[in-house]
Formats: C-alpha cells, structure tokens, sequence
C-alpha cells in the first residue's frame, strides 16, 4: 500500500491511497471461506456451497467494505502521523472511477480541508473595554422596593385597591351576560398591575368580595401566555374562544403591605446588626448588586474578545470545501441555498473554536480532575447555604460531587464553566483593559446593540 500527499493549496491537500491485492485479498479470502462454512444456498448444505457460487453472491461486497475500512485507517493513520490539523474529514475526489468486478488495484483520492496556520499574540497593544456596571439610585430603589415586598405583610381588605391580588372565580358568558353552559371556568389570582386597559382596571378597584364585573379579557390582559394561564386553556384555545366576554367574581382581595426599612427588615436580610441604618441597607444593597453584575461584565468581555480577535487574525478557511461537506455529512437534508444562508454563521464559529484551541494550547489552560471536584464540591456547598441546609462536612461534599461528575452532561458543564473561568482570567491579565463606568440599563442597551450586529 501505498499513500502519498500532494502539496496543500488554499488550504486544501490530496491524499491519495494506492491498494494492491497483497493488501486486502487474505482478508477477504478468510471472510469468503467463513461464508462458505455459515451460509445456506437453495440446493446445497450448509457448507457445501461451491466458492465459485460464493464469490459470485458475495465477493464484490466483501471486497468493496474491505477496502473502504483498510483506506480510512491508513487516511487517518496519515493524518495523525503527519499532524494534519484537518477540518471536517477526508471527502473522496468524484473522479475515482472503479470497478469492483474487475479491478484488483484501486487508486483512491481523497481531498481534506486543513486548518490555517496562525500565532496568537495577546499585549498590552491589544485594547478593550471592560464595562463596570454601576447601580445607579433607580436600581437601588427597586431593589429595595422588591425587598420590603418580599418581606412584606399579606392582607385581606373588604375593598380593592390599585396593585391588590385579588383572587376570582372566572366564568365564560354570552353575548346577554348569562353563563355558557359549556363556557370556560377557572379560579385564579388577577394582578391588577397587569390590566392594560385603563376602563377595565378601573372597574376592578373599589370592588367589594362577593361582586362580580364582566369584561372582554383580550381587551384587559395583552400578555396572552399570562392570560391562557389565567383561564386555564391553550394559546391555541385563546385564540378560537368563541366569547371573549368573562365574569369575574371576587372571591378574596390580598393586598401586600411592604415592610418598614428598619431593624427588624435589615436582620431578617442580612443577619442580626449586620446593618443598623437605612443608609447602610442601600450601602450593601448597591454592593451585592454590583457584585452580581461582575459576571455579566465578564460574559460581555469575553463575546468582545472574540469579536476583537475574528477581527485581528482574519483567518481563511476552505469555505468551497467545508460547503460541500456540510452538504453531504450532515443528518439533516440540507439545501445549498440553506448552507449559503448559514454559513457565515458557521464560519465564524469554527475560526473561533480554533482560535479558543490555540490559546487553549499555548498558555496551557487544562482541567483537572481535581479542579472539576472542587469547583463542584463548591457549588454544592453554596446550594446547600442558599437552600439554608447546614454546613456539610467535605467528605459529604466529595460524596455529593463525585455523583453529580458520574453524569457525563453535567461533567462537561462543569469543566466548560472552568474552561471559561481559566480563559476569562488570560484575558483579564493580557489585554489592556479600558474599564468603563455603565449603568446597569444603559449596559442592556449596549449588549442589545452589540447583539444586532453578531
């Protein structure tokens, strides 16, 4: 056997594998005579069969599965030995033109796209901003609002108000007001913050319980996944109602009455004189917020990085080649027009995947098994805290961790959010970094802009 490599071009290489007889034919002489011993032919034993008969039924297949196995070992065989950073895999060149019955040698080719051949070199040149997200006073008021509600107190008022819950019984009626026999009912809890129709809330403030108020839901609720949920039916149901029309019939009203900002509200947050003034509760409110806000800052960094570096090394790729092979290996039926359509897309993330592979490679990030079990014994413990479980001890953590590691989904979870963590650290250290004060709105924007041009 024979295998040769013709010199690449456009990032494109031949590989061509010459077979002769020597190299299949005891192969499939054995495979021949052992069909022979197993099969039954009308007219013959088992084993009886003449060869003549066997290799007519049965050689040019046999032959033919023989030598794609023995060329796709030596293809990759190749191409580990002479390190070929190869994308997508070998394609056999159309003009291979063979016949089976006759030939005894075969002369294959076989085109491969090959990876570009680049440095990554990350200094202090290389600059980017890094968003800090600031919690303005809008934010720490919400914050602190959402608080004093969460601790709030529930109660049960005779006459609603404007922000009350109030629980109702919600029947389908005709036309006249009257019930439908087979009309729609459900009880539910209606927010009266989400009644777009200024008419319509205005209708359910000052009710009393026991009163009823009939209204066109599609008018009063926009928020059709919120109002399917209401009536307990389907979007599609919600859209073929034959009545819009529903009575609502007050069966309890609930109104949360916030908490006070005071010491009894900051240790049941923060723990017992942890904070003692209203000062000091927004103080570290602001904190907590802005360390949150530290992963969503990063998460941006590293898209930037990846925007900033496509930009920088500008690799080419075998666009002609990865087309066709997209075509024909992929499990879906694609079309060309759909690769076209598509492949910018997936242009851009495999030149990524091979920049990520080189940093990857040349500043020696690795995931160990010990980084997966303690990052995961990790986040076990600030599960357990969070769900106010005691501290375990770190066998028990070991025990738990190593069980969640056992599910291969999960494993490659944990060691892509390490993977993520050790890179995001790289590019921390190596890139000039042009730290901006943002607001936490004016950040969204920025990221929903940056989006529309992805």
């Amino acid at each position: 056997m024979k295998i040769t490599q013709s010199k690449t071009k456009d990032l494109l290489a031949t590989i061509t594998v010459n077979i002769s007889l020597n190299d299949y034919n005891e192969k499939v002489e054995k495979i021949l005579k052992d069909y022979k011993k197993t099969s039954v032919i009308p007219g013959f034993r088992k084993g009886k069969t003449p060869m003549s008969i066997i290799n007519k039924k049965y050689r040019t297949s046999v032959l033919v599965d023989q030598v794609n196995k023995l060329v796709q070992d030596e293809l990759y065989k190749h191409i580990t030995t002479k390190k070929l950073r190869v994308l997508g895999s070998p394609m056999p060149i159309e003009d291979n033109k063979i016949d089976w019955e006759k030939d005894e040698e075969f002369i294959l080719k076989y085109e491969v796209g090959l990876a570009p051949d680049f440095e990554i070199n990350i200094s202090t040149k290389d600059k980017i901003d890094y968003f800090v997200i600031k919690a303005d006073k809008k934010l720490v008021d919400s914050y602190c609002k959402d608080i004093a509600r969460r601790y709030g107190e529930m109660k049960h008022p005779e006459i609603s108000e404007k922000g009350d819950l109030i629980l109702c019984s919600i029947h389908q009626v005709d036309e006249k007001g009257d019930l439908l026999n087979d009309g729609i009912k459900n009880e539910a809890t209606v927010s009266l913050d989400f009644i777009s129709d200024k008419k319509i809330l205005n209708k359910f403030i000052g009710i009393k319980k026991e009163k009823s108020v009939i209204v066109n839901v599609i008018k009063a609720f926009k928020n059709h996944s919120d109002l399917s949920s209401m009536l307990n039916i389907s979007k599609n149901e919600l859209s073929n109602l034959t009545s819009t029309d529903f009575k609502f019939t007050v069966k309890n009203i609930n109104r949360l009455t916030p908490a006070k900002y005071d010491k009894d509200l900051f240790d049941k947050v923060y723990g017992k004189d942890n904070v003692k003034s209203e000062k000091d509760f927004r103080k570290k409110i602001k904190e907590d917020a802005e360390n949150q806000f530290i992963g969503e800052s990063d998460r941006m960094l590293k898209n930037d990085v990846v925007t900033y570096m496509l930009d920088k090394l500008k690799l080419s790729l075998p666009d002609k080649f990865l087309k066709h092979w997209l075509l024909k290996t992929s499990e879906k039926p694609l079309t060309v027009e759909l690769i076209d359509k598509e492949y910018d897309m997936y242009s851009k993330s495999l030149k990524w995947q091979l920049i990520e592979n080189k940093i990857l490679e040349q500043y020696n990030i690795k995931v160990t098994n010990e980084d997966s079990l303690s990052y995961t014994k990790q986040l076990v413990a600030m599960q357990m805290k969070q769900y106010g479980q005691p501290e375990a001890e770190d066998k028990q953590l070991a025990d738990i961790a190593n069980n969640i590691l056992k599910n291969e989904e999960e494993k490659k979870k944990i060691y892509n959010q390490l993977f993520d963590q050790k890179t995001l650290k790289i590019y921390k250290e190596n890139f000039k970094l042009n730290k901006k004060s943002i607001t936490y709105d004016d950040f969204i924007k920025l990221a929903s802009e940056k989006n529309k041009k992805m």
